[in-house]
Formats: C-alpha cells, structure tokens, sequence
C-alpha cells in the first residue's frame, strides 16, 4: 500500500461509504467519558493491573489479488496506522493481531494517568499548555475562580468575533472536561454561544483558560480505598439563564469515594417552579444511574444496595412518594412517572441533603472563591505532588491518615466528627483534611 499517481484506464474509489449499501447506522461506535471513569474506578477499587497495548491492525483484513486505488480520505496526514485501547486478555489478542505491550497504563487518549500506592491520578497538562499556545495566551496572568458572581459590562461586548476560531477553543476545552468537572459549567456556558459569539463570551473563554493554566497539576484522583456504592448529587439553577430564563440541570455521580460522572447542561423548557426544575434535574441523574447500573451487570458486577439520589428541594422529594402531587404537575408527568416508577420498585432512593453540602452547587452557577475551592475538592479534583527525600515520611503519614479516615467514615459514617478531632490533633505533625464523603452523611 503506498501513494501513487492513478492510470488513467482505471476507476478510483472515493473514500466515501454508500448508505444501506456499505453500513446501516449513521454513526460510528465512540466511548462514553463515563465509560472510561467507570472502568478505572472498577479497576483501582479492585486492584486489578492495567495494562495499555498497541494493536498493529488496518482495517482491510482480506487479502486482495487486484490492485485497487483510490481517494485519499479527507484531512489525510500520514499513514501510520492509529492506537487503540484495548481491555482483554493480551494472550488470546496476539494469536489474531500484533500486539505491542506498553507496559502499565500511563497515557492514552490526550489524558495522562499516573498512577500512586492507593490510586491513579488523570490530568491533561499537556493538552492543555497546547492550548494555551493555540490561543496565544500562554504568558497570562493566574484566576483562582472559573467563572465571576457579577460581570462589569464594556462598551464592546457585544461586537461579533471570529466564529471558527472562537468554536475551536471551546471544542478543546469541552475535552479538557474529561478529567476537569470544575469547568464543566463554565464550558456548558460558553458553548451555548456558537452560532454569533461576542467579545464578552470570547473573555469568558479566555477566563476559563486563565483559570486552567493556574491548574496545571490539578486533576481527577481515583482512589483505591473505596466501595461500590452509587451515590448521585442532583440540582438545578432555576431560571438561572438571563436571556431566556430556562434553568440549568447538574448532576454528579460517585462511585464509592471516586466521581465517575458529571453533567451541566441548560433544560429544553422553561420550569414554572424551583420545585419542577429540581424534579427534572433528579430525573436525568436517575437515567444516568440507571445506565450505570445496566453497565454494571455488563461487566459481570452485582449491585447490592440500590443507587442512592440525593437532592436539596424538599418539595421534589415530597412529589416522588405522595401521588396527590402527580396531579399538578402533568406538564412534566413523564420525568414524574420515571422516578417515581424508578423508586417503587426498590432499584432508587432518595434522599434528602442540605444546600450547605449540594455539590453540584458548582456544575450550576457561578460561585465564590471559598465554596468554590471547597466543592472542588469534593469532586475529586486535587494537585498531584510527588514527595521529595526530605517530606516523604510526612507524606506517607499523610496518606496513610487519610486512606484510614475514609474506610472508618465509610464503614461508619458517625466517627465523621471524631476524625476530625484526630485530624486537628495531629495538625503539629501531619497537615491533612478530612477528604469529604459523597454520602448523605456528610457533614
């Protein structure tokens, strides 16, 4: 196989597929980011060993007596053929394919996986200083916060910038948000105004990057100390948009200790009520935990507690187990029926949890600096810091107090309070905060 110029006797193929000829869906198989946070949750839960291969493979697996040509496909670069992340068994993957061995997992798909005594790490810092260079912003100053409570209007804000260039910032930073959930609002934000940006959205996005570079070392930890329960965090802005006054829907998922899924994203219709657009956010979390709990017994898994919903809105919760609500709130009956549906019959719970510990206060609106800070922590998002000679016994004291903090909390979670003492007890010796508890105890 090599480039060459066509004969002119021949017909050349064009690097298209005809529709109901050569395929039948209209689109191409791609991993969900849950998918790959589930997996690696699974995995260091469990303390199994990942692996990362190479499979030397083309997609033609005939061999051909003709000599064929044909088009080179569009935004063709160079023939080496692509990676792929392949999770089975390496032995019966050779006797069919060319494998290469990697070694452990260590980078894969732009995200970069480091991996410690009691979990993995994932960061994107090269992907991200990348982008930087790509907006020309590299040498900007440091932000601590995503996004401001209150914007100062400019005279030029709403003068049009250049589209293309402007969708292409936030197409990156929309990966960035595969081991970032702290700037998936403000993504979720900026995204809305691909059609006609404006110098303010532009700001808004050059904010954002801002707040990254000052992140580098910052990203997703998963830890090995960790159960198999399903807790999720659901809330909503309402009518938080000021232009057309929909609410916005955030939800986060935990696995254990470890945040497997995230979402921020504006709803289709307006809510009449805090109370209705608190019940449409529950509803899209109770999907995602549904499919979660499908994926499970893919793999082979069996849930012994039902997921857990837990949501600030009192009036929500009380729609869900009195029916003489239902009737009042026909406009939203489907998002009604599939949750209700969901918890009489065992396989959902909700509960109730106070707005001071909603996490997805962060996936929903602009917060300030310390409740910020605060609720990133909870999602998961810490600084990877190596250890050098002379900390490294602080360190590992460090880590050794905090994994036992978590199994105590978790095996019970009332000794939440006498850890904290310990831990303010041992503060002349090791610095170390009590890591927060996804669970409806937290406190």
């Amino acid at each position: 196989m090599g480039l060459c110029v066509a004969p002119n006797n021949v017909n050349v193929i064009r690097s298209k597929w005809v529709p109901g000829v050569d395929f039948d869906e209209t689109f191409s198989p791609v991993i969900k980011a849950t998918s790959i946070h589930f997996i690696l949750a699974i995995a260091v839960s469990s303390k199994w060993l990942i692996k990362q291969l190479d499979v030397c493979n083309a997609f033609l697996h005939r061999l051909l007596k003709e000599i064929v040509y044909m088009e080179q496909p569009p935004g063709f670069r160079n023939s080496r053929r692509p990676a792929y992340e392949i999770q089975s068994i390496i032995n019966n993957l050779s006797s069919k394919f060319a494998l290469k061995d990697l070694g452990n997992l260590h980078y894969f798909l732009g995200i970069e996986v480091q991996q410690f005594t009691h979990g993995i790490f994932l960061s994107q810092a090269k992907y991200t200083k990348d982008l930087l260079s790509k907006a020309r912003i590299h040498d900007c100053s440091l932000i601590n916060t995503l996004m401001a409570i209150r914007s100062i209007p400019c005279s030029d804000d709403n003068e049009p910038v250049d589209a293309t260039e402007y969708r292409g910032l936030v197409g990156s930073l929309q990966y960035l948000t595969y081991t970032r959930p702290d700037i998936t609002f403000g993504v979720n934000r900026v995204s809305q105004h691909f059609q006609a940006p404006t110098k303010a959205n532009l700001k808004d996005v050059k904010r954002i990057l801002r707040y990254r570079k000052g992140t580098l070392d910052f990203g997703l930890r998963f830890l090995s100390q960790s159960s198999l329960k399903l807790y999720a965090f659901s809330d909503s802005d309402w009518a938080g948009c000021p232009i057309t006054r929909r609410s916005t829907t955030g939800f986060c998922i935990y696995l254990g200790s470890n945040c497997i899924s995230w979402s921020s994203k504006k709803q289709h219709t307006i809510s009449r009520s805090n109370a209705e657009a608190e019940y449409r956010s529950m509803a899209l979390a109770a999907v995602e935990l549904t499919w979660l709990t499908y994926l499970f017994n893919d793999i082979g898994l069996c849930i012994l507690k039902a997921p857990t919903l837990l949501c600030d809105n009192l009036s929500a919760i009380h729609m869900i187990k009195n029916p003489v609500f239902h009737a009042r709130m026909k406009h939203i009956k489907l998002d009604v029926h599939f949750v209700c549906e969901k918890v009489a019959k065992g396989s959902l719970f909700t509960r109730y949890v106070p707005s001071h510990l909603q996490i997805t206060d962060t996936l929903t609106k602009p917060l300030g600096k310390h409740q910020f800070l605060t609720l990133r922590t909870k999602l998961g998002v810490h600084r990877m810091t190596l250890p050098s000679l002379r900390g490294a016994d602080k360190s590992q004291a460090t880590n050794m107090l905090v994994m036992v903090s978590i199994w105590c909390i978790q095996e019970d979670p009332s000794l939440r309070p006498t850890m904290r003492k310990v831990s303010q007890m041992l503060q002349g010796v090791v610095e170390v905060d009590v890591p927060p508890n996804p669970s409806p105890f937290s406190g």
